[in-house]
């Protein structure tokens, strides 16, 4: 049985305020803006690491499919304002340099860096629509 050949294209992130979204992504995590489309509260921005194009988050308006019921829209809305609804997991080579950025910028810190038990160093922030923003840095020598 041979492998698939397959790679991570792009992940989806609710953002409430699509300007402070933005503003987090590319002023604080030095993304690009690949993609700005609609408008007001509807729009969807896809961003990116400048050194990966063909991996993407797009931030997204949510709760919009037409299929979710008015309770789960709730629900969402519940679990993003506890932070509990969406995670991404970021790496960097250093982790404080990376939190030292991103603390300035005035985003809202869940964690600072700490050495885990199971071998990586990382942080936590909260991104403006309540979403987790790890970063995790590798250890140089497993």
């Amino acid at each position: 049985m041979t492998a698939m050949d397959i790679n991570i294209s792009s992940t989806f992130l609710p953002a409430t305020d699509p300007d402070a979204s933005l503003a987090f992504y590319r002023d604080a995590l030095g993304f690009e803006i690949r993609n700005d489309v609609g408008r007001g509260t509807m729009r969807w921005i896809t961003v990116g690491p400048a050194g990966q194009k063909d991996v993407s988050i797009v931030l997204h308006p949510p709760a919009v499919d037409p299929g979710i019921t008015d309770d789960e829209r709730r629900t969402i809305a519940e679990m993003m304002a506890k932070g509990t609804y969406a995670t991404i997991v970021l790496s960097s080579p250093d982790v404080d340099a990376a939190f030292a950025k991103v603390e300035a910028s005035g985003a809202d810190v869940v964690q600072e860096p700490i050495d885990q038990p199971y071998g990586i160093r990382d942080c936590a922030f909260r991104d403006p629509a309540g979403n987790t923003v790890r970063i995790n840095q590798q250890p140089i020598n497993p």
